[in-house]
């Protein structure tokens, strides 16, 4: 079961969903749209090989910054960061999607779920378009859908990005 505006603003209100900040703009007909943060990873073109199975630097494929706007070069992969911080009930799980109006630009996002019993902000891969696309922090970027789970989920998200503030990159090894 997928929740509307009603049953959202009721679990945001009950403290069961967390949401910070909270802002009632965010509350769409059914999913909130989370605002983009000011944190940016952008992948670096470079023939060095990344071998996930070892520890890696990764400051040899990404390059970070902070901006409150950043030009999305065509093309080109990012990582992005919301800047709202969820908590997510073991009774549901979201599937993230870009508005449709960056999808219309050119704009991507790789299919992305939330899980049951995740707490952080989300990291986001988006790629570029065919053509540069200025971005700002504090649009609404991400539509999330909610959906109620038929039963509470018995082991909670709890792996490597659980907390996470901000862009977290690849934790490496992994298993």
């Amino acid at each position: 079961m997928i929740l509307s505006d009603f049953d959202l603003i009721n679990y945001i209100r009950s403290g069961r969903l967390t949401i910070e900040p909270f802002d009632e703009e965010i509350v769409r007909e059914n999913g909130l749209d989370l605002r983009l943060g000011n944190e940016v990873c952008e992948l670096k073109s470079t023939s060095k090989i990344l071998d996930p199975y070892n520890h890696t630097d990764l400051s040899n494929f990404y390059v970070c910054f902070r901006a409150d706007e950043f030009i999305v070069k065509p093309h080109t992969i990012y990582l992005v960061t919301t800047l709202e911080y969820m908590k997510v009930p073991s009774e549901l799980m979201a599937f993230v999607e870009l508005r449709s109006t960056f999808a219309r630009l050119g704009l991507s996002i790789p299919p992305t779920i939330i899980d049951g019993g995740f707490r952080g902000r989300i990291t986001i891969e988006l790629h570029g378009s065919s053509f540069p696309i200025k971005l700002k922090k504090g649009t609404r970027f991400l539509h999330v859908v909610f959906a109620k789970v038929t039963s509470p989920i018995m082991r909670p998200y709890s792996g490597r990005y659980q907390d996470q503030r901000g862009v977290k990159l690849p934790v490496l090894p992994i298993s």
